[in-house]
């Protein structure tokens, strides 16, 4: 038997690529696919976390690491077709809302992501898990996410200089200025290129502004973009970024910290679940009388790599739904997710060129997937008192800046609504639980 055939039928037997009902070309076009998909997260996490002073070459390796670490776990041992990556949401919390709002350490930050990936692993590895998904509040879900999407959006503008601050809060830039055109062209780039579905998209939109802002001026009047030295070098990982932990100041402020903890707990949970039983549904490899469930090692590698993640300098590592693409291209096993690893350490080695991506370059994708995040409203109930706390969430998020609060604002209205309601019986520990922490959040936030 020649040596490729031999290759070949290891790869057939350990991912079940056969039995699955797909072949091994196809596995490599769904990796490109997810891959193409997802390398935005390589320019964008670093630009998010570069707000909590972190420096931007390190976050692009560790970007890197965490994405590899992650999707090789869930490659490997539960062999799914799902690529991880830090998150979107958990990147901007972890500079906006710990870092700047909650004003602590970036150290402690990553204590935050450390504990929330310990706390998820463990919930996976149990029957609580399941409890929580069908005892938590719906209107609350669909808050979160579409609060963050605003939150994300939010960020997005003011980093793109659409949105300045004005008397009134934050305006509209002067159309004057031809970075602000370049950001609003943009955002219109990425909806066409999801219009005309291009895997690509988000990445292409990223690379076609970057070239824009080698002529075009930013308000300092010099070029958007400065070129590297070189395109290429050897990577370079920045060893104190390993476990970068501050367990005393975790500790010290934990009455302020723990709701974030929570929450960052909450929303890797129920967005990582959701992600999950969407692609494997599409592949079908879940909700099918041969594979009604998902395989709870999932939940597990998810919790872990989160865990990795925070070992490894960056927030949390979470599946990512551009995974669908890979689903949608024929992907049913963890070689799809296998052939996204390796294209994400090979990427390592053009982090030079990575790190002149200026934030306006990025800002567009931010505002983009905020939106896209926000079209979750139509699963908005029509009963008022379903309908109020998501709404309420999303105003005073956009409003204030400010997600945690919203979010314990909302979830204190929701627990009055039943009260007022008597509907006693959905006033469940875990609400109870979180309302008292939320709580506790909002006075000690109040002294700060």
């Amino acid at each position: 038997m020649r040596h490729d055939a031999v290759i070949r039928s290891c790869l057939d037997r350990f991912f079940q690529i056969t039995q699955r009902h797909s072949t091994i070309p196809r596995e490599v076009s769904a990796g490109l696919t997810i891959f193409g998909s997802m390398a935005y997260i390589m320019a964008v996490n670093p630009a998010v976390l570069a707000g909590a002073g972190l420096i931007r070459h390190d976050m692009v390796i560790t970007t890197i690491a965490g994405a590899i670490a992650g999707t090789l776990l869930m490659a490997l041992w539960v062999r799914l077709p799902i690529a991880l990556a830090p998150a979107m949401s958990s990147n901007v919390l972890f500079a906006q809302v710990i870092v700047q709002q909650a004003h602590v350490s970036p150290a402690t930050a990553f204590t935050v992501v450390l504990f929330s990936g310990l706390c998820f692993t463990l919930l996976s590895l149990t029957r609580l898990r399941l409890k929580i998904i069908q005892s938590f509040p719906p209107c609350i879900i669909l808050g979160i996410q579409v609060a963050i999407g605003a939150f994300i959006a939010r960020i997005g503008l003011i980093s793109a200089g659409i949105a300045v601050p004005s008397v009134n809060g934050l305006g509209f830039a002067s159309l004057s200025q031809p970075s602000v055109i370049l950001a609003l062209a943009g955002v219109m780039l990425c909806l066409l290129l999801q219009l005309l579905r291009i895997p690509a998209g988000l990445l292409i939109t990223i690379m076609l502004l970057t070239v824009a802002g080698l002529v075009i001026p930013g308000p300092d009047g010099q070029p958007l973009t400065q070129l590297p030295a070189h395109l290429m070098d050897w990577p370079h990982y920045p060893v104190h970024m390993l476990a970068p932990f501050n367990f005393k100041e975790f500790f010290h402020h934990l009455g302020l910290l723990l709701p974030i903890t929570l929450y960052i707990l909450l929303s890797d949970f129920f967005d990582a679940t959701g992600t999950m039983l969407t692609v494997t549904r599409q592949a079908g490899l879940c909700g099918t009388k041969e594979r009604p469930d998902l395989d709870p090692r999932a939940f597990t590698a998810d919790g872990v790599a989160s865990i990795l993640g925070a070992l490894l300098g960056t927030c949390t590592v979470s599946a990512y739904l551009e995974s669908l693409t890979g689903a949608e291209a024929g992907g049913r096993t963890g070689l799809s997710a296998l052939i996204v690893a390796l294209l994400f350490a090979i990427s390592c080695i053009f982090w030079p060129l990575i790190t002149a991506i200026p934030a306006l370059a990025t800002a567009p994708v931010l505002i983009f997937v905020g939106i896209i995040m926000l079209s979750n409203l139509t699963e908005l109930s029509n009963t008022l008192e379903e309908a109020f706390p998501p709404l309420c969430m999303l105003l005073l998020t956009v409003v204030t800046g400010n997600f945690m609060l919203a979010l314990a604002c909302s979830m204190l209205l929701y627990t009055a609504i039943l009260l007022v309601r008597r509907a006693f019986d959905k006033v469940t520990p875990i609400i109870v639980g979180l309302d008292i922490t939320f709580l506790c959040y909002m006075i000690l936030q109040g002294q700060l």
